[in-house]
């Protein structure tokens, strides 16, 4: 991630008890537009800022630290201070609890080990750990109680303490396809374009693709396919609120037909351009240029 030099930056140190969501709120701080690292030992924290501010690249940044660095841990209290007299960094200390029987039903359900509990008993470990851990927690500017979040209510928490306007949290992804090359995989939404007559069999249509003006007017100039495009708007904008809701990060959208070199494309690259006055949104065309490719290699 590269962005303008800035002479401010912003540090969040995410810290908290072990299984409280500080792998939920890291992933929530990358889709903020931090650049994030996970378990850094504290004593290398200022010799990483004195890297990112020779750089001018970076000016988010989130860091996990928790009991996995316990050796380390005594000294985050003295790489706060020395990091608060920079006046040109804003610290922010994130502190995730939870209660002391809902991190033993979270270890239960994972069947992990506890950093702390040796002898394997979590709750002894979750006792040593919140004594180590109390003086930290004092520190913090922000104490997020876990205990009866979902993992989508402390995105959404997370969210409104840290998101700015410049930073979109939602996006969409379109993606136009070919079905003789496969289902994209990683596809949310797949809507079939295979019904809507074919560029294909019109001679001088058929090495153009659907970016290409006389492909999508061709496209486009049906009824069939009017009354497709408006259905599937008004479908796709009654649900992206609810995708949100539910703390999708992002949707992919693909629109396939045979080869994924004509209506697919066409379509998709409407879609998207209608989408994008109201989302960020990225279109793709992954097999657009594959007969050229097949006919070239022949």
């Amino acid at each position: 991630m590269e962005v303008e030099k800035n002479d401010h930056l912003q540090l969040v140190i995410i810290t908290g008890m072990s299984g409280a969501g500080k792998t939920v709120a890291v992933q929530c701080f990358e889709d903020l537009g931090y650049f994030c690292i996970d378990n850094m030992p504290p004593s290398l924290i200022p010799k990483f800022w004195e890297l990112i501010k020779e750089s001018g690249k970076v000016t988010q940044i989130a860091l996990v630290i928790d009991m996995r660095s316990r050796s380390f841990f005594r000294e985050i209290q003295d790489m706060l201070l020395e990091i608060e007299n920079t006046n040109i960094i804003d610290t922010t200390l994130l502190f995730l609890d939870a209660s002391d029987e809902e991190l033993v039903s979270r270890y239960k359900e994972t069947r992990r080990t506890h950093p702390l509990a040796m002898d394997g008993l979590v709750t002894e470990g979750i006792r040593k750990e919140r004594a180590i851990m109390q003086e930290i927690k004092g520190d913090a500017q922000l104490v997020i109680d876990t205990t009866k979040l979902s993992p989508r209510q402390l995105r959404e928490r997370i969210y409104q303490e840290f998101k700015t306007q410049a930073v979109h949290t939602f996006r969409i992804e379109m993606v136009s396809f070919g079905f003789k090359y496969g289902l994209p995989i990683d596809a949310d939404i797949v809507m079939d374009v295979r019904f809507l007559p074919n560029p294909h069999y019109v001679n001088e249509l058929r090495p153009l693709t659907g970016l290409d003006a006389a492909v999508y007017d061709y496209v486009m100039a049906f009824p069939e396919t009017e009354e497709f495009y408006e259905r599937f708007m008004a479908l796709l904008e009654n649900i992206m609120p609810g995708y949100q809701k539910e703390g999708k990060n992002s949707v992919t959208i693909a629109i396939g037909c045979t080869g994924g070199q004509h209506r697919s494309v066409a379509l998709t690259q409407r879609v998207g351009e209608a989408l994008g006055k109201n989302y960020p949104v990225n279109i793709t065309h992954r097999d657009k240029d594959k007969r050229k490719e097949t006919v070239n290699r022949s």
